[in-house]
């Protein structure tokens, strides 16, 4: 039976080594890389001279490094602040986003469908933090006032600052490294910004997405009205920056027709092939062949200005003219025009780079959405609810994941909520918000949110009720809608950890004998488990009582937990009749190794197992 000592995040080094070599099993020497043989592997593409194109910026290197390293933190799971914790497959996540996708990286691992983040656009008034590579655990539990040691303070990114634009990137980048390794090989990402860092967004995405999935820079029309206090132009519009993992696998939905579009759609002539509309039949791109006059039914020559042609040569005009695919107006004497069938046109329209308010909303319509739900007037600058759906429509199935780990005021959550209400899908939605505390003296300290995540959270609460409302009639609808959340909480690992002090030897031996903080729950553990195993936190998890113990069963039986003080063979022999009840595919037990009374009671614990076929035992 293995102990496990550490559960930490992904080891994504170690991962990549592993690509490495399994792609060139040659550069491997001695268990290391060896870089002079990838370099003959890899020809004349290696770059080595000094000069080149290249984007960076100060602390750069250490942004890399960090988005490498593996983390020890886990998340606790809060019940009390959750809503329909046992039925809800959504989740909000209260911490810092840089831990919380280390954390996310096992069992979301090319899960992630879609992913939406407002980040701060540092216009020198945004929350913007420096990480503290060396313990950004320890920062975010300063910052949370979970510990009592003078740490980090949360500030604000002036202009002043002398690499104002670097702790923007330094922030930005190790996110978006980790946020790619969840995405699925057809998954985007969208990312609001304005014009104070769109430049440096674009080059860093090129970078960590690579600028061939590069795919969209979407202008969104964000107010209708002049700001007259601006000194030089008013910002009517933020930019949204769209990139694929893979450019080749994704192709957007093509969005619906609205009324307006469809009504450009006639039939004049009673055709029986349906509406249509008409389309010019000529082309700026001069040929010979197709310059050729064509008499309309009236008999007038139709003739085009010179430098222009007709689309198609004189014999294939002449069969569609035969076809009735040709309209010269209802008295015959008008310009060509090539009849467009709406059966003949692709099953929706394109989409557009520029979205204009009146189809997507803007500031104002999203300050409005929040204050019917929260009339508090908590959050200033809310995302809209039509604009995170229409991002929603371009990208998902009805069943996908989407993250957002900027939540802000929760827009995106009741985004999700809210087009599921409309076509019955079953999208999920990940949330994660930093405690950011309030301003004092703040509308929403008032009213008694101390934390930005406090707003979020209730954001959702009251989204999911009102729409459970406007629903309440159709019970199809209500029945299936998932209007809740569980919520978790960033915390340090529930394992303690051993420091080698020989100061503190003897305290140190009794944390070895019983490694599991007294404080913590056996959820808490449970949790922190299947983050390590790469399970889904929103799993089906059962739960028994064998033998005066409680047993965990997480995925049908893929991995059974007992935590007890008091495992006993009685404990396996259930657990083993549990598992021939299932009948899962692979089957793993994990039991607290202060559970058992003697090595002989863990030896026979195994033994009982293999019997049921379990040959994986490990302790905790």
């Amino acid at each position: 039976m293995e102990k496990i000592n550490s559960l930490t995040s992904a080891d994504i080094v170690a991962d990549n080594i592993e690509l490495l070599k399994q792609l060139f099993p040659t550069i491997v020497k001695e268990g290391n890389i060896d870089l002079n043989e990838l370099k003959a592997l890899l020809g004349e593409t290696v770059e080595e001279k000094e000069e080149y194109y290249r984007f960076t910026w100060a602390g750069k290197n250490q942004a890399r490094l960090e988005a490498n390293k593996p983390t020890t933190a886990t998340l606790r799971p809060n019940k009390k602040e959750s809503k329909n914790w046992d039925t809800t497959n959504n989740i909000f996540i209260e911490g810092d986003n840089l831990e919380v996708l280390k954390l996310l990286q096992k069992s979301y691992a090319n899960k992630i469908k879609m992913i939406y983040i407002d980040p701060p656009y540092n216009t020198g008034k945004d929350f913007v933090y420096k990480d503290n590579y060396a313990d950004n655990l320890g920062n975010y539990l300063n910052i949370t006032n979970q510990t009592d040691e003078q740490g980090k303070k949360t500030s604000t990114n002036t202009e002043s600052d002398g690499r104002y634009h670097s702790n923007w990137l330094n922030m930005m980048y190790p996110r978006l490294r980790l946020a790619r390794n969840l995405m699925t090989d057809d998954g985007v990402i969208f990312i609001s910004i304005d014009d104070n860092e769109v430049h440096n967004l674009r080059k860093a995405c090129d970078e960590v997405f690579g600028e061939d999935n590069f795919v969209a820079n979407i202008i969104w029309e964000k107010k209708y009205s002049p700001q007259n206090d601006a000194k030089w132009f008013s910002p009517n519009h933020d930019h949204i920056i769209l990139y694929a993992k893979n450019k080749n696998n994704y192709r957007p939905v093509l969005l619906q027709r609205n009324e307006e579009q469809l009504a450009r759609y006639k039939n004049p002539d009673n055709d029986p092939r349906g509406v249509w509309k008409m389309s010019d039949l000529s082309v700026k791109t001069y040929s010979p062949d197709y310059d050729y006059p064509i008499v309309t039914p009236s008999g007038r020559i139709a003739k085009l200005p010179a430098g222009r042609c007709w689309m198609t040569n004189e014999t294939k005009m002449k069969e569609l003219i035969a076809d009735n695919r040709i309209w010269f107006g209802e008295e015959g004497n008008n310009i060509p025009a090539l009849k467009r069938f709406l059966t003949d046109v692709k099953d929706g329209v394109t989409p557009m780079t520029i979205w204009n308010r009146k189809d997507v909303g803007d500031n104002q319509e999203g300050k409005q959405e929040l204050i019917k739900i929260m009339p508090e007037n908590v959050f200033q600058t809310p995302k809209v609810v039509r604009l995170i759906k229409k991002m929603i429509n371009l990208t998902f199935n009805t069943s996908d994941i989407l993250l957002d780990f900027f939540a802000g005021s929760g827009t995106t959550a009741h985004a999700v909520m809210q087009l599921n209400a409309e076509d019955g899908g079953d999208r999920k939605c990940i949330s994660v918000q930093l405690p950011e505390p309030t301003d004092d003296k703040s509308e929403a300290f008032k009213a008694g949110y101390k934390t930005i995540a406090e707003i979020t959270k209730e954001r959702i609460r009251r989204a999911g009720e009102k729409i459970k409302n406007d629903y309440k009639d159709n019970k199809e609808v209500i029945n299936k809608l998932d209007v809740g959340f569980k919520a978790f909480k960033l915390d340090s690992s529930n394992i303690q950890a051993w420091d080698g002090n020989p100061d503190n030897l003897e305290e140190q031996l009794d944390i070895f004998a019983n490694n599991i903080k007294t404080d913590r729950t056996e959820e808490d553990i449970l949790f922190e488990i299947l983050l390590k195993y790469g399970l889904d936190l929103t799993v089906a998890i059962d739960e028994k009582t064998i033998a005066a113990q409680k047993v965990f069963s997480v995925g049908q039986g893929t991995l059974f937990i007992c935590l007890s003080n008091a495992i006993s063979p009685a404990v396996s022999e259930g657990i083993g009749a549990w598992k021939q009840e299932l009948n899962p595919t692979i089957c793993r037990v994990i039991f607290k190794d202060t559970g058992f009374q003697s090595d002989k009671d863990k030896t026979n614990a195994m033994q009982i197992l293999k019997r049921f076929g379990i040959e994986e035992v490990n302790s905790i």
